[in-house]
Parts: structure tokens; C-alpha cells; sequence
């Protein structure tokens, strides 16, 4: 294969378009094209990229790889045609919408030998990065993730929407088995849930909380961890991380030997750090950081906290604490 990969990108809305950018800027890629179902859509990101508005089977024809980055139901179909034809898949989270279907779309990918990854950005971001390398055992996290209202999204809860990104970052630095979910939430604003609290244990006696929502008057990306090794905040938004500890960072008077640290980035591409594993994955064979195991990992927890959440949501009803849920209504 060339070293300049051919790459489409199948979904033109607000994460095609970004990813649409990156290949386009990429050093070892070429934008082939772009598909999605609203012409006018492909239409107007193909003006902006420079690369033709293709059909589906176009799209296929001309790459060496696809990524998907259309909406969560069509992930499953869109990625299988893609593996089946032989292609490279970069595939927006969640994996898929089921479990078996995550489960299909791994096998498949290894029966034809192609490259499957999913595209959890945060696992590719600086911060990532350095809570691993300081926070090894965490015995507790607290996860926050809330945003103003926006309509694109909402065809799917704020759980695989938004809380999402911080179950699989959470289950990356864990690294147990899920032993027990207890999660509420609440539509707001759409016919899915707009709010979201989960607690989740784990076998090794770790417990993470994770908050959700898209109904908030502010963004607020933050995550708390303490373990043996001591205590640390996360604020992604501002890129900014704080320890205090034992091993790292200054002194700290009258405590005994702690010590602070405090790191701060001023710009970190996750996006681009995200292309550039894809493409070191197909053209020189580096592993693949979030593959389909960890992309159905995700999924399985995301679910485990939606079946919580629909129990709980079931007793609230019951209760009069919450109004039953209104169907989805029909788009004419």
C-alpha cells in the first residue's frame, strides 16, 4: 500500500466535517471523498475539502479506508460493508448499537485482517496521557461531563452521547471487571435522557461516579481521582492538572513529605493524535490503542448503566417522581 492512505469519510455532519478536515491536513492521508445521505450536506463539506461528494459505493471504491462518523444507528451496517470490502474502519463511539453487533464487527475485521478502531478521543488526548502515568491504582473517581443544549445528538441518550467518553477513560485506568451499576437519569429537553448520574463498582473495589447532561448552562469536563499514590484533578476543558502526592512536584510545608504538581497544555490535537494512530496502525502495523474490544468494553458499560437507569427511571415513575415516558414522535 502507498504511504499516502486513501481515505473517505462517510457522515458530513459536525464530527465528519472535523474528520473530513484532518485527512484533508493529514501528512500521510488523502481525502478521496465524502458521503452522506443528505446530498446537500455531502454537497457543501465537499466545497470545503476540496474532495467529491460520492455515493456509497463510490466512497468504498476509491479508499483504502473509511471512517464513519454518521449517526450511531448506522454505524453497524456502514462498518460491515466497509470491513467486508476490504477496507480500513475509523469508527465514530459508539462501536454499534448492540453488543452482538460490536462482536460481529471485531471478527470481522480480524477474519479480513484490516484495521477496526474506535474513535474514543479522549484515550489520544495529553491528559490522558499523564493521569495514567500518575494515577496507577485509583481507588475512587468522579467524573463530570455537562453542556448547554444542542439538538445534534439527541438521537440517542446522553449516556452513549456524552457519559460515554468518560466510561471508557474510566475503564482504561481501572482495568476490572464492572461488578455493579446504580445509575438515574431524566428526559429534559428530548424523548432520550438528558441527565444521567452512574455509580459504578468495580471487582477490584474501586468506585467511579459519573455525571452527565446536556441540559447544563455551562461546559464543564472535569474528573477527580484519589488513590494511595494521593489526589488529582483533571479539567479538560481549561487543559489543566493538579496532584498532590508523594512522588512528583514541590514540596508542600507541614505535610509530611507531600508534594504538588501542577501541569497545564496549551494545545493538544487529540483529533490529530487520533488520525495519526490510524494511520501508524495500517501503513506500519503499531497497535491499535481503542480497537473493538475496548469500543464494545464501552458499549457494554454504557448499557449496564442504561438497563440501571431504565429500572430506576421504571420506580420513579411508579412513585409519581417522574412522568411516564412520551413516544418519539413521528417525523413526517
Amino acid at each position: 500500500m502507498a504511504e499516502a492512505l486513501r481515505i473517505g469519510v462517510a457522515g458530513c455532519g459536525h464530527f465528519g466535517r472535523f474528520h473530513a478536515l484532518k485527512v484533508a491536513a493529514g501528512r500521510r492521508a488523502v481525502l478521496v471523498g465524502v458521503h452522506d445521505r443528505d446530498p446537500a450536506r455531502a454537497a457543501a463539506l465537499a466545497r470545503e475539502t476540496g474532495a467529491p461528494a460520492l455515493d456509497w459505493a463510490a466512497l468504498l471504491a476509491a479508499s483504502d479506508a473509511v471512517v464513519i462518523a454518521a449517526p450511531a444507528e448506522a454505524h453497524f451496517a456502514l462498518a460491515a460493508a466497509a470491513l467486508e470490502a476490504g477496507r480500513h474502519v475509523l469508527v465514530e463511539k459508539p462501536i454499534a448499537a448492540t453488543l452482538d453487533q460490536a462482536t460481529a464487527l471485531g471478527e470481522l475485521a480480524a477474519a479480513r485482517g484490516r484495521v477496526l478502531q474506535v474513535g474514543h478521543l479522549l484515550r489520544y488526548s495529553a491528559e490522558h496521557q499523564a493521569i495514567s502515568t500518575r494515577m496507577r491504582r485509583p481507588l475512587y473517581l468522579d467524573c463530570v461531563r455537562i453542556a448547554p443544549f444542542k439538538p445534534r445528538g439527541t438521537d440517542v441518550s446522553v449516556i452513549l452521547d456524552l457519559m460515554i467518553h468518560d466510561l471508557d477513560l474510566v475503564l482504561a485506568l481501572v482495568d476490572s471487571p464492572i461488578e455493579s451499576v446504580d445509575a438515574v437519569g431524566a428526559p429534559v429537553a428530548s424523548v432520550h435522557e438528558d441527565i444521567a448520574n452512574a455509580r459504578v463498582r468495580f471487582a477490584n473495589g474501586c468506585v467511579a461516579t459519573i455525571t452527565a447532561s446536556r441540559i447544563s448552562l455551562k461546559t464543564e469536563r472535569k474528573m477527580r481521582l484519589f488513590s494511595q499514590e494521593g489526589y488529582m484533578s483533571v479539567d479538560f476543558a481549561a487543559r489543566r492538572l493538579m496532584m498532590i502526592g508523594r512522588e512528583r512536584g514541590l514540596p508542600i510545608p507541614g505535610t509530611g513529605g507531600g508534594r504538588i504538581e501542577e501541569i497545564t497544555w496549551k494545545e493538544h490535537d487529540a483529533l490529530a493524535a487520533e488520525h495519526a494512530a490510524f494511520a501508524a496502525a495500517i501503513l506500519d502495523g503499531a497497535p491499535v490503542l481503542v480497537g473493538a474490544a475496548e469500543g464494545r468494553r464501552a458499549l457494554a458499560a454504557a448499557l449496564a448503566v442504561t438497563e440501571s437507569m431504565a429500572a430506576s427511571r421504571a420506580r420513579a415513575e411508579a412513585s409519581g417522581l417522574l412522568r411516564p415516558a412520551q413516544p418519539t414522535p413521528e417525523v413526517r
